[in-house]
């Protein structure tokens, strides 16, 4: 019992599916888990707490009727639990617990890819010179598309930069 309080405490099942980045569809099957698990618990521990004994001795002292006592026992006494079969639930289950581990090998997957992606990101902001060191042509190199813009507006005879002056103002002194 001590270990299940404190796993309830350590498991903080909002932080996972947040920080995961878990799909919709594995976190309303881990949602629907806990639920069900949360009612089985309960059921249990109301089960558990009532009494499992009959006491025939009490019966015997009030009712006049003996043979019904004795009867009730004899039924009590031969009675024997119905088994079922519940491989279909263990195999239901094997197939959620095998959907679940397919999600979550893709998830992690793309959590990979995605992780890879952040540290090369990482790396190149790492590597790269101060603003202040950077040329033109260094821009240039990095986005052709700028010099393209540049060459055509020069050609067309456009000497400045469209929403400049809405932008930072006009600096003419004039």
């Amino acid at each position: 019992m001590a270990s299940r309080a404190a796993t309830k405490a350590v498991v903080d099942f909002t932080k996972i599916y947040s920080t995961l980045g878990l799909g919709k569809e594995t976190v309303n099957s881990l949602q629907a888990f806990r639920k069900r698990h949360a009612d089985a618990q309960r059921i249990h521990g109301t089960l558990s707490s009532q009494p499992t004994t009959v006491d025939f001795a009490h019966y015997r002292s009030i009712l006049k009727n003996q043979n019904i006592v004795n009867e009730a026992e004899k039924i009590l006494k031969d009675f024997k639990p119905a088994t079922y079969d519940v491989s279909a639930h263990v195999k239901a289950i094997d197939q959620f617990e095998a959907k679940a581990v397919a999600t979550a090998e893709a998830t992690a997957a793309e959590i990979d890819v995605e992780l890879k992606a952040l540290e090369a990101t990482l790396a190149n902001i790492e590597e790269a010179r101060p603003f202040e060191d950077l040329t033109v042509e260094d821009v240039g190199k990095a986005h052709p598309q700028i010099l393209e813009t540049v060459q055509t507006m020069v050609k067309k005879g456009k000497w400045t930069v469209p929403g400049y002056k809405e932008k930072f103002g006009d600096l003419n002194v004039m």
